[in-house]
């Protein structure tokens, strides 16, 4: 039976009557996490951009969760922050943009990023903005047909926040994602699977259950070791081949001294199916 939260959220923190604008549920192994505010494409607001942080939080300390799944309600799946969440005097007050960037975007964007769990992002629709940044920020991507990316921001004069410039660049390179940033057009998903900016495109009637599909496979397989080649490849992007090798002996040590490891080897040697528990 799945586990479910319900993240009930008004901008003055209230509970709504409306639905919540975040839904969180635990099934088969798989945190299915989707942004609930079709009305608004998705659009992000501060204390939706919190919730979403705390949902991947949850995940990320639940035994039950071994793979993220991210998506969103209806047409989008997230259109970028909500402009109509804040006045013109808000932005006019000093320092006011930084800031929330500093207390809402880059906590998130951190915890997508540090996750000791795969996050697979199901993009169904609109990517735009910072919702592009936030699918990018994902480890893994699937997208509807009918999808697009679409780095916005220079369309309202602002450059890609949400860590946008760190995770365009390198996914396609300094002189194709300072294209895609200062042309601000959307990007078919055709074009996305081209440049490397998702792993599969699927016809859209298909994306929920084949990123379902995909998630769960995934949290069938030894979660904990993959995990471990997440931070492998992560850091390798990072540093040279010496690093990179020093660090691969450290992880391998680590992965070693499992349990998954051990059953792993046990059931090659007995000819039968593993079965993992993620340790």
């Amino acid at each position: 039976m799945p586990v479910i939260i319900d993240a009930r959220l008004r901008d003055n923190g209230a509970m709504p009557d409306n639905p919540s604008p975040l839904r969180y549920a635990v099934a088969d192994g798989v945190a299915a996490i989707t942004l609930n505010r079709p009305e608004r494409m998705n659009a992000l607001t501060v204390p939706l951009i919190q919730a979403l942080t705390s949902a991947l939080r949850s995940a990320e300390r639940d035994a039950a969760a071994r793979v993220v799944l991210l998506t969103g309600e209806g047409r989008a799946f997230c259109s970028g922050q909500d402009l109509e969440s804040f006045g013109d005097p808000e932005i006019k007050r000093p320092n006011r943009i930084r800031d929330q960037l500093m207390v809402s975007y880059t906590p998130l964007v951190q915890q997508l990023r540090g996750m000791g769990k795969l996050v697979i992002a199901a993009i169904n629709g609109a990517a735009a903005g910072a919702g592009m940044s936030l699918a990018l920020a994902c480890d893994l991507r699937i997208m509807s047909e009918q999808a697009f990316l679409m780095q916005a921001f220079s369309n309202i004069a602002l450059i890609p926040d949400a860590g946008g410039t760190w995770l365009l660049a390198r996914q396609v390179g300094y002189s194709r994602a300072l294209q895609l940033a200062v042309e601000a057009e959307r990007i078919p998903a055709a074009t996305c699977l081209a440049l490397g900016l998702t792993n599969k495109v699927v016809a859209a009637e298909a994306l929920q259950a084949e990123a379902l599909d995909w998630a769960r496979r995934l949290a069938a397989r030894p979660t904990g070791a993959l995990a471990l080649t997440k931070r492998a490849i992560a850091h390798a992007m990072e540093v040279g081949l010496n690093d990179a090798l020093d660090y691969e002996g450290h992880l391998q040590q680590m992965a070693s001294e499992g349990a998954d490891f051990a059953e792993g080897v046990a059931a090659f040697r007995e000819k039968r199916a593993p079965v993992w528990t993620g340790r």
